[in-house]
């Protein structure tokens, strides 16, 4: 059984040559890991969303312009924000062994374990993951929810009840932004369509300029909702051929649009490629939710906003899991496969 990274994190003489990393040609390099070029992303306050047209035209020029944007006032108390992160951290404190009665299947995202492989030259990121269906509710994978801490999973079922309200709000504003019925984009999915939270470590790398956490990429959901780690910052957003560090804002959820939005806004908003850097001494916990994971059903671009001055710019298509990862692996941005 291969090692997980925290495994090989902690007594690591030499940098297996599975987790070097490429030169990315499309993206631009790493020259230096502590090299971080602040962003200055959109804080948007979600409590006004629904009655301040400065905010939703705020909110309308984040994802325009970022693809994302720092959400405050989203009703989630900071002290239960860190409940959220102390069962992630207390499960990665666990023995090798006790993590690994949750390790997925190989056919399966669910679960514990690092990178998908999908190929034997893939360069794998350096991070393990605990990958987890929390919606629909009947669909949720119960044994690779850890009993340790024993209150794993009433802290993340409260997690998902107050993420789905966030969820909502956010995607009702994003219509009415374009002036469309604010429900159009939610009427695209589903009941049984999936969201997954994802508990991500990433231990320190002695030469963390030669890793990623995670390489580039697009996310294949609607929005992506991002708990960061409250101290060791790591997320960057490209934007104009350049990186740019997520600064990490107290009480705050980074949110980004996916590429079923940016299929579905004709492209009038982009799903952002972003990546993760590693720290040379200290370990990064971050939990992010995919709201919805894939599509059942076919998503297009909303036809109030195909025009003559607007031709269609994407094709109707249906996501599936296996075909993003296939493409996401291999350094490309799966969205662009559904361009016309």
């Amino acid at each position: 059984m291969s090692k997980q990274v925290q495994e090989i994190a902690a007594d690591c003489r030499q940098l297996p040559e599975r987790y070097i990393r490429q030169e990315d040609k499309e993206y631009g390099n790493v020259t230096n890991a502590d090299v971080f070029l602040p962003a200055e992303i959109p804080v948007i306050d979600v409590s006004l969303l629904t009655s301040s047209p400065l905010e939703l035209d705020k909110l309308k020029s984040a994802i325009i312009n970022w693809g994302c944007f720092q959400a405050i006032n989203h009703g989630i108390e900071s002290s239960f924000l860190e409940r959220v992160r102390e069962i992630g951290k207390v499960f990665f404190q666990l023995s090798p062994d006790e993590k690994k009665k949750y390790l997925r299947e190989e056919d399966d995202v669910d679960g514990y374990g690092n990178d998908t492989v999908v190929s034997d030259h893939q360069i794998l990121d350096w991070t393990d993951r605990l990958y987890l269906t929390i919606l629909p509710r009947d669909q949720q994978k119960i044994q690779f929810w850890p009993q340790n801490p024993p209150h794993f999973r009433e802290v993340l079922d409260e997690y998902t009840c107050k993420i789905e309200l966030i969820y909502e709000v956010v995607l009702k504003a994003l219509a009415r932004s374009l002036n469309l019925q604010e429900d159009c984009f939610l009427k695209q999915y589903q009941t049984t369509e999936k969201t997954s939270a994802r508990f991500n470590y990433y231990p320190p790398c002695p030469w963390p300029e030669k890793v990623l956490g995670v390489k580039p990429h697009s996310d294949s959901s609607a929005i992506t909702l991002l708990l960061q780690d409250k101290e060791v910052e790591g997320l960057q957003f490209l934007k104009d051929g350049r990186w740019f560090g997520v600064p990490v804002v107290p009480g705050a959820l980074t949110i980004n649009v996916g590429d079923q939005i940016e299929i579905m806004s004709n492209g009038i908003f982009k799903s952002p490629v972003h990546r993760v850097l590693v720290n040379s001494k200290k370990e990064r916990m971050t939990v992010a939710v995919f709201c919805p994971v894939q599509s059942e059903g076919v998503i297009g671009p909303i036809d109030a906003l195909i025009t003559d001055e607007t031709p269609r710019l994407y094709k109707n298509v249906t996501y599936t899991v296996d075909s993003y990862f296939q493409i996401y692996q291999h350094g490309g941005r799966p969205v662009d496969n559904y361009k016309i």
